[in-house]
């Protein structure tokens, strides 16, 4: 019985060591202030790796974006190439809400993706389906990005599942 308590105490420790507390207000005081719309209007390049939960690099990959901004949306055309030779396209159209808030939808992404900005840093997040394995799964992408100039962003996500993490997405950015 105290094996399995013990047990069940290091997995809520677990879970909850897990969980970040970090939230989009509290870079509020961060320089440069971060806008979406501006920084991804016009063409990016991104170059970024795929690292599973045990620390094994999986992908590596460079991503060209252009941004347009029409009709108060900004639309983000991505064309990823990976280091295996296959290649992927997401348009993202993005809708300001207000100074803060954004939401977001893409071809590959399932409902809507919500984004809030604050000072230097936006949290981006939403769910897709990754193939892996030959098998798809739902997951969940919690993005962290953070304005280093007004050209130069680096972004980490966390990839989850029921909680779980899978692995993180490492990308850099720069505005050309």
């Amino acid at each position: 019985m105290n094996l399995k308590k013990t047990w069940l105490a290091g997995l809520m420790l677990l879970i909850t060591l897990g969980c970040s507390n970090m939230k989009p207000v509290d870079y509020a005081n961060t320089a440069p202030e971060f806008d979406l719309f501006e920084f991804f209007e016009g063409e990016q390049q991104a170059w970024g790796v795929f690292i599973d939960r045990f620390g094994k690099l999986r992908k590596r990959f460079q991503v060209t974006i252009v941004g347009t901004i029409e009709n108060d949306q900004l639309k983000l055309d991505e064309w990823f190439n990976y280091d295996d030779g296959t290649t992927e396209q997401r348009t993202w159209l993005i809708t300001r809400i207000d100074k803060h808030q954004y939401t977001g939808s893409a071809n590959d992404i399932i409902g809507t993706a919500h984004g809030e900005t604050y000072g230097s840093a936006l949290q981006w997040q939403y769910q897709m389906d990754l193939t892996i394995g030959g098998s798809d799964w739902r997951v969940h992408f919690n993005d962290w990005m953070f304005l280093l100039d007004q050209n130069t962003m680096v972004n980490k996500a966390v990839v989850t599942k029921f909680g779980f993490k899978l692995g993180e997405v490492i990308l850099f950015f720069r505005k050309e």
